[in-house]
């Protein structure tokens, strides 16, 4: 009987391989890929979701794209298992994604879940004692394979039941890449653009951001944290922020983002990048964010200048004085 298995599949070089791994053994494979406002991992054009379909496109096995969701960000404000160096719940986060692949296994009829995981790689997660603690508190205990490093642990239900031969997993260990690239090579697995992956909640630049989202909201929704990655962010008031776009292309996304109620501007006197008011948008709110938009386009300092301000399908044009100097734009950056 052909025994079916999940896989964890970011698209970096570890799950890559572990997929590989149960393939050449016969295993049938699903995969399961999680997207998420806080990865660093980015493709050509894309991001990690388009290297997991990309990967399983290659190996023709299906995949399921997931969000991480709301239940997510809640996890995020209050992890059991603490926070890394950064703001980063990789202990609960790693919970959170192999409870939801258990899920998705009793769903879908198959036998048992795999990761890329790789013991003594990760600081905080894939430490042996933290290991133990995600498969015990994720309910997969047994069930829970890591071809890559299966010879540091006990055999797994799949390996006592013949279901994948012992003997073909991997002893991989530590942080070095070195036998991952061979075995690459050996397997013939090309084009992993993210050998290691990566977390924004691991940068302290961008915590920041993300605290202050917590701090200053009533109810949290994806759309801020994904904002997150875009543009100047500055708090102009308790329930405002002003985000500034660097780009044309940042531009027209923070204006496809904005929500009933919030306003977007630009300086109608020359060329201009565009603001987007987030939360409440008061006409003083609004003034305010116009003067920190005029310090990223030429308009010249302590001189009225106007605004074009569309909010909720309606132009209006603002006047406003270009007052702010940079050490008061910078007081309210985050």
């Amino acid at each position: 009987m052909q025994r079916k298995a999940i896989a964890l599949l970011s698209g970096g070089l570890d799950s890559t391989l572990a997929v590989k791994v149960l393939l050449d053994q016969g295993i049938t494979v699903q995969a399961l890929n999680f997207t998420s406002p806080f990865c660093t991992c980015t493709g050509k054009n894309a991001g990690c979701k388009s290297e997991a379909v990309r990967v399983a496109e290659e190996f023709n096995i299906p995949i399921k794209v997931m969000n991480k969701g709301l239940d997510y960000l809640d996890i995020l404000r209050n992890p059991k298992h603490g926070y890394g160096k950064g703001m980063n719940p990789c202990i609960d986060c790693r919970i959170f994604l192999l409870k939801k692949a258990k899920e998705y296994m009793l769903e879908s009829g198959a036998d048992f879940v795999f990761t890329g995981e790789v013991l003594g790689q990760r600081p905080m997660s894939q430490r042996r004692d933290t290991l133990r603690v995600i498969e015990k508190e994720s309910g997969l205990e047994g069930l829970l394979l890591r071809p890559l490093s299966a010879k540091h642990f006990k055999p797994t239900i799949p390996e006592l039941e013949g279901w994948v031969d012992r003997e073909k997993l991997l002893s991989i260990q530590g942080r070095s890449r070195k036998e991952q690239f061979e075995l690459a090579a050996e397997l013939d697995v090309k084009n992993y653009p993210c050998p290691a992956g990566g977390c924004l909640l691991t940068d302290p630049s961008f915590v920041g951001k993300v605290r202050d989202v917590f701090d200053h909201s009533d109810e949290l929704n994806l759309r801020d944290f994904r904002l997150l990655k875009l543009g100047r962010h500055f708090r102009i008031g308790e329930r405002t922020k002003v985000i500034i776009g660097r780009n044309d292309a940042e531009n027209q996304l923070l204006e496809q983002a904005v929500q009933p109620g919030e306003a977007t501007l630009r300086w109608s006197g020359g060329p201009s990048p565009l603001a987007a008011v987030m939360g409440e948008s008061s006409d003083e709110l609004i003034a305010r964010a116009g003067q920190i938009l005029l310090r990223y386009a030429k308009a010249e300092a302590g001189a009225e200048a106007k605004l074009a301000v569309y909010r909720d399908g309606c132009e209006l044009e603002m006047t406003t004085v270009n007052r702010l100097d940079e050490a008061a734009v910078e007081s309210l950056r985050l």
